[in-house]
């Protein structure tokens, strides 16, 4: 039987711009609030204990659920972070030009992994969690294309932790993409909808 939404208040951790056109497009009503944590504080110690990609991808978006449902009683939250991955090595975003233009050297000629996690918390308690994944092969570049394509998106290429923007001049740096466009831009959306219309928050 088809159940009415509650009137649980819905709330995106998130202060990504994208995030929020996801849920914006797909017709949610919902509220952002930014995670107030130190994500690279959380990341150091599972790195260096050698957790996955995924691991790393979940804790950060079940932290980022947490806080926020910490000061919102009663709210449905939803944690999200991805990782980025080439074999187990994890990227970060890059710290300047110079920096990104290492993430696109290493990358060159390689297929690398993004990790899409979500969490929905309630009043501390997790109520589900989820990883999906993309595989993005990207063709292989010379030293001076990478420095014209810097030079062209600029401190855009910073914002992203593959150093690239698949939605912008991005896509000219690929051969391949396996996986969907939502995990890409890191909020897989058919599972996240899915949850939501069994937990009662979407009209199913």
């Amino acid at each position: 039987m088809n159940r009415a939404p509650t009137t649980s208040k819905l709330i995106l951790a998130s202060s990504s711009p994208f995030r929020r056109m996801l849920l914006t497009n797909a017709g949610l009503e919902f509220e952002a609030h930014a995670a107030k944590i130190d994500e690279r504080a959380i990341e150091a110690p599972l790195e260096k204990n050698g957790a996955s990609p995924d691991t790393v991808a979940l804790v950060l978006a079940r932290a980022k659920a947490e806080e926020v449902s910490a000061r919102f009683p009663g709210a449905l939250v939803i944690g999200s972070d991805q990782t980025m991955s080439l074999g187990e090595q994890v990227f970060h975003k890059p710290r300047d030009i110079a920096d990104a233009t290492n993430h696109l050297m290493l990358l060159s000629g390689q297929t690398h992994r993004l990790n899409s996690a979500i969490a929905i918390m309630r009043d501390g308690d997790l109520l589900w969690q989820h990883v999906s994944h993309a595989s993005l092969t990207m063709r292989a570049l010379s030293a001076d294309f990478i420095s014209r394509h810097l030079a062209r998106v600029g401190e855009r290429a910073l914002g992203s932790v593959g150093a690239y923007q698949l939605e912008g001049e991005g896509i000219q740096l690929f051969d391949k993409i396996d996986g969907d466009y939502f995990t890409i831009l890191g909020l897989p959306m058919l599972p996240l909808l899915g949850k939501l219309r069994e937990l009662g928050a979407l009209d199913g």
